[in-house]
């Protein structure tokens, strides 16, 4: 069968190109992937995502699979949480800050219309869904740095319930990244929402996240 690696940054220079296509033999892991790439990675720790969920080493792959292989962010950050405070767009923007960096974009999404919004989470699944979708990011649209957070209990009218930020060299990819880590924590992440007015009380209907790559061995 074959697989599609993707690869970025340093990875890529050194292959130079940004994807790779091997062949392996059916019921291979990640790890047999990696290994055909005959030493690009050694020495490297990597962030791994197979079809963009995140992977490891004995994750099996199928036909048609892509791979991606996202080396370290060389002097900026991948920060993802989930709180029960009060956001700060300020805290956000000084964690993507960095000298590489010729635009940084944060996105804010606030309460309105209601009294309040009261935000519940299955809080460590969601914390490892916002990281896995903040390393992809970074990855995918080369930027310097990502972050984002979301607030969970009661958050009242025109205050943010999440915030995401992206840097990058270019406004583009800047842009691009934030819109892309909102669109996905939006689908992806395990949060749920309650609109409160007066009395009124309305759990907020939405789509199913999207689930979960099944996971082997």
């Amino acid at each position: 069968m074959e697989v599609t690696v993707r690869l970025f940054a340093m990875l890529r220079e050194r292959a130079g190109a940004g994807e790779v296509t091997v062949s392996l033999p059916e019921g291979a892991r990640v790890a047999d992937a990696i290994a055909e790439l005959q030493g690009l990675a050694d020495g490297m720790p990597l962030v791994m995502a197979v079809n963009r969920e995140y992977a490891d080493a004995d994750t099996v792959l199928d036909p048609g699979d892509e791979l991606a292989l996202i080396p370290p962010v060389s002097g900026g950050s991948m920060h993802a949480c989930v709180v029960s405070e009060p956001l700060s767009a300020d805290r956000l923007l000084d964690a993507v800050r960095d000298l590489r960096a010729g635009a940084v974009v944060s996105f804010s999404g606030v309460t309105r219309e209601v009294d309040s919004l009261e935000y519940e989470a299955y809080v460590e699944m969601a914390e490892e869904r916002l990281a896995a979708i903040v390393a992809d990011v970074v990855g995918a649209f080369g930027l310097c740095a990502a972050a984002a957070e979301h607030r969970i209990g009661t958050v009242p009218l025109s205050e943010p319930s999440v915030i995401v930020a992206a840097s990058a060299p270019h406004r583009g990819e800047a842009f691009a990244g934030a819109r892309e880590l909102i669109d996905r924590i939006k689908a992806e992440a395990p949060i749920w929402k309650k609109e409160i007015e007066g009395a009124s009380e309305r759990w907020v209907a939405g789509a199913a996240p999207r689930p979960a790559r099944r996971r082997d061995g």
